[in-house]
């Protein structure tokens, strides 16, 4: 990967993603926020309804981040939910106030109902790629 598409990923920001389809086996793809904070990477969502592209990571974990702001490049990756409730919390309430521009107040009022109700992923780049 060059530098310019891991610039990129390190910004976040709005992507695709093609999943595959858990049910019918099909590619699924959905636009998407994702996250980078310490170097790793997160797919984020509103709270509320259960989401079918966590789902469809959940069972079969390959997927691509198609970037598309800016930069243009199809990335292979694999990813997995973050059991942690803490470690989703802090990426929470961060992508909150620093990407989303909540007020630091109402967004620590308002994480633990994200970290409730929020679909979360951790992700990485797959071993073809070098992100």
């Amino acid at each position: 990967m060059d530098a310019k598409t891991k610039r990129a990923m390190d910004q976040g920001g709005i992507a695709d993603i093609t999943t595959v389809g858990r049910k019918s086996g099909k590619p699924r793809r959905i636009e998407i926020y994702f996250h980078q904070f310490d170097g790793k990477y997160y797919l984020t969502g509103r709270p509320g309804r259960k989401r079918d592209w966590e789902a469809n990571i959940k069972a079969n974990p390959h997927f691509t981040l198609h970037l598309k702001r800016g930069l243009s490049a199809d990335i292979p990756a694999l990813g997995e939910p973050e059991p942690d409730p803490e470690l989703r919390r802090s990426i929470l309430l961060r992508a909150l106030v620093e990407n989303w521009d909540s007020d630091p107040v109402r967004a620590e009022a308002a994480v633990d109902k994200w970290v409730a109700e929020s679909p979360f992923i951790r992700f990485r780049a797959a071993a073809n790629s070098s992100v």
